[in-house]
């Protein structure tokens, strides 16, 4: 009899920022390597004598927590990957949730056959993930083995072992992140013993603990937010009015705001591209800002994020990480590893922001009006 602990990667960008990632190649977040470490402590003391992994950042990094401690090596498995998404890859819930709301519908209610344009079915999807773990397990005959995938692949794969007709696959839960199933193959079928236990996890670190959208309840939505350039003819007054409100929030005490300065950047990164300023909208509302510059520190490969704004209205509600999501997004298909960005030293809220996502400051603004200390992300995959 062999065993397969089947585990969810840890947390990544598309949890945190609320992107659709299936193929797309996340990094795990702050709190994903608080998640690792706990299925470390969890797997303590028991025998492995094999892992593998889909082959993505976030997998691979995962499994670390079970093959580093006894010396094994990761084998990677592409047939382990999410499911495909196609054309939707790397766009917002949120944007596919208000441009595509009947598309959507029919991916949540687990529908057998949809897929995204150019993506793939949860028919395909429990097909390729069922291969690949047949395999593992008739190459591991009487042997313990970790295996780390990805939510919808574990739960498609968790519903063809149990031979649950579609109608009935919502009996399968979603699973937290490093969440751990079990499995067992006899040498011609798989048998369930344990499904989606996150026991090693707490209140803090659990990735489920703090959104809603696996609950179902609309009363009780996640805000995901989407994306579309400035307009800048009809909204530079908007533009400015966020400014002024961003700058007085902060320096309460501090020099008068001059908005010339703000425009004339504005302005010149608009010319770099139509989305160097990016409106964001819960829905058909207006929530925020996020402002990026190609061009200044381009030399240390980083991108420069000069505004990042929440409408004083929608403070509190956790969107200022999705904006920091967009800018991921807008600077890494130019081989951009780094985020730089600056923050008063004494905006204590947004220095614990940055903070708790991954922000070091790596030096302070020279000759500007106030003091600003220049922060950094990392978001490159050699880390």
């Amino acid at each position: 009899m062999t065993t397969i602990y089947l585990i969810r990667h840890a947390e990544a960008e598309g949890n945190l920022y609320r992107r659709i990632h299936g193929h797309y190649n996340a990094l795990v977040t702050t709190n994903g390597y608080s998640q690792i470490a706990a299925l470390e402590q969890r797997f303590a003391g028991v025998h492995i004598d094999a892992v593998y992994a889909s082959d993505k950042f976030r997998t691979i990094t995962t499994a670390g927590a079970i093959s580093k401690p006894r010396g094994l090596e990761v084998h990677t498995d592409p047939d382990l990957r999410e499911i495909f998404m196609g054309e939707w890859e790397d766009t917002t819930w949120g944007y596919q949730g208000y441009f595509a709301e009947k598309e959507l519908k029919q991916f949540n209610l687990l529908v057998p056959d949809w897929k995204a344009p150019g993506g793939e079915s949860r028919v395909e999807l429990g097909a390729r993930v069922e291969r690949a773990m047949e395999r593992i397990a008739r190459a591991h005959p009487d042997q313990t083995v970790a295996v780390v995938s990805h939510g919808t692949a574990i739960q498609q794969f968790a519903v063809n072992v149990r031979h649950l007709p579609p109608e009935r696959w919502h009996e399968s839960p979603h699973t937290d992140n490093t969440s751990v199933s079990c499995f067992t193959w006899d040498g011609e079928k798989f048998s369930m013993c344990f499904e989606g236990d996150n026991s090693h996890l707490n209140e803090d670190n659990s990735t489920l603990a703090h959104q809603n959208w696996w609950k179902g309840l609309e009363s009780e939505r996640d805000i995901n937010l989407w994306y579309r350039p400035i307009d800048w003819a009809t909204e530079r007054d908007l533009y400015i009015a966020a400014r002024s409100d961003a700058w007085h929030n902060t320096h309460v005490n501090g020099p008068a705001f001059e908005p010339h300065g703000f425009l004339q950047d504005a302005e010149e990164h608009l010319k770099q591209s139509p989305w160097a300023i990016a409106m964001a909208f819960d829905r058909g509302d207006w929530v925020g800002i996020v402002q990026m510059d190609k061009e200044r520190y381009a030399a240390d490969n980083a991108g420069y994020v000069p505004f990042c704004y929440v409408d004083y209205q929608r403070r509190d509600q956790h969107l200022g990480i999705q904006l920091i999501g967009q800018a991921v997004s807008y600077f890494r298909p130019m081989g951009r590893d780094k985020l730089r960005l600056r923050c008063a030293p004494y905006n204590e809220h947004a220095q614990h922001f940055y903070a708790k996502h991954g922000f070091v400051k790596v030096g302070e603004e020279v000759g500007g009006r106030v003091p600003l200390d220049i922060l950094e992300k990392y978001i490159g995959y050699d880390k």
